[in-house]
C-alpha cells in the first residue's frame, strides 16, 4: 500500500487531524491521548500553529499518520505524533523524530509531548530524545448507561443551551477571545445544542460547559466545564455535567471521556461516574 506525505494548514489540518484521530479511535477503543474531538476544541482560539504546516501520512484510506503542532501564548507549543494502532505503512520512530524536529523548529520557548503512563514505547522515545517528565494531568471513561439521573438544577437557576441564546455573546469570550462563537462553528463536530450555560434568574452566566459526540465513534467528549468564583459549590457543575451527558446520551454517544488536572475536578468526576483510566505525564524541551 502506497503512503503519501502531505502537508496541510489552517481548516484543512483540522480536518486531516480529526479523520486521522477517528480512524485511530476506531482501530484501539483504548489507546492513545485524544479524540477528534480534542484538537477541533483547541481550534476554538486563534493560534499562531493556525498557519504552519503540519505533516500527514495518507494511505488509501486517508490518514493514517500525523504530526500534531499546537502554540500556546507563553511560546511553549504541545507536539502530538500520532500514529492509528495497528500500522505497519509508517515508523512510529520516524513519525516521533519528525515531529520533534518540527517542534524544535516552531516553538519559541521548547515544545511539550504528553505520553500515556502506559506507552512504554512513548516513553522511551522521550527519554531518549532528552525530554523532561513535567506536569501529569489524568483521563476517564464513562459508558452512558451507567450515567446518573440527571438532578434539577438548584433553585434559581437555569441550564440553557446556544440555541436559545444564538445572538447572546458566548459566554466562553472572556477566557477564548470575542471570536469564539465562530471558531466553534466551523467544527464539524460542534453542536450548539451541547454548548450549555447556567445562569442565574436575572440572567448572568454563573457557569458554562461543552460536549462533543463523534458519530463517527459514538465517543462524547467533555471539554471544558467552568463555574464562575461566585457560584462555586452550589451543585451546578455537576447538573451541567449530567445534563450534558444525558444529551450527549439522545446523540447516541455510548462511551464519554473526560480529562483532568486537578484533584477536585477528579472529585467531581468520579462522584457522577467516570473512572480513571490513564494518567499523562508532558515531558518538555525548553530552548535556549
Amino acid at each position: 500500500m502506497s503512503v503519501n506525505e502531505v502537508r496541510a494548514t489552517g481548516l484543512e489540518a483540522l480536518a486531516l487531524a480529526t479523520e486521522l484521530l477517528q480512524r485511530a479511535r476506531l482501530a484501539d477503543l483504548t489507546a492513545g491521548l485524544w479524540e477528534a474531538a480534542d484538537v477541533q476544541w483547541w481550534w476554538g482560539r486563534p493560534q499562531q500553529s493556525d498557519e504552519i504546516e503540519k505533516l500527514f501520512w495518507l494511505d488509501d484510506a486517508g490518514p493514517v499518520a500525523g504530526i500534531l503542532l499546537t502554540s500556546a501564548p507563553d511560546g511553549c507549543w504541545q507536539c502530538d505524533p500520532v500514529v492509528v494502532p495497528g500500522t505497519s505503512v509508517v515508523e512510529l520512530e520516524v513519525v516521533w523524530t519528525r515531529a520533534t524536529e518540527q517542534a524544535a523548529v516552531h516553538s519559541a520557548k521548547g515544545f511539550e509531548i504528553p505520553v500515556r503512563g502506559d506507552d512504554r514505547t512513548f516513553q522511551d522515545l522521550a527519554l531518549r530524545s532528552g525530554l523532561t517528565a513535567g506536569y501529569q494531568d489524568s483521563t476517564g471513561w464513562m459508558d452512558v448507561a451507567d450515567r446518573p439521573a440527571a438532578p434539577a438544577p438548584p433553585d434559581g437557576f437555569v441550564i440553557v443551551d446556544r440555541t436559545q441564546r444564538p445572538d447572546a455573546p458566548h459566554p466562553m469570550r472572556k477566557r477564548r477571545g470575542d471570536g469564539v462563537a465562530q471558531r466553534l462553528a466551523q467544527c464539524s463536530l460542534y453542536d450548539p445544542g451541547l454548548d450549555l450555560a447556567v445562569e442565574t434568574a436575572d440572567g448572568r452566566v454563573a457557569g458554562y460547559s461543552l460536549y462533543w459526540f463523534d458519530p463517527i465513534t459514538k465517543v462524547g467528549l467533555v471539554e471544558p466545564v467552568r463555574v464562575e468564583d461566585e457560584f462555586q459549590r452550589k451543585g451546578l457543575a455537576r447538573a451541567m455535567l449530567v445534563a450534558g451527558i444525558d444529551r450527549l446520551a439522545a446523540k447516541g454517544a455510548q462511551r464519554v471521556k473526560i480529562s483532568y488536572g486537578s484533584e477536585a475536578a477528579g472529585a467531581l468526576y468520579r462522584a457522577v461516574g467516570f473512572r480513571p483510566t490513564s494518567a499523562t505525564t508532558w515531558y518538555g524541551s525548553v530552548s535556549e
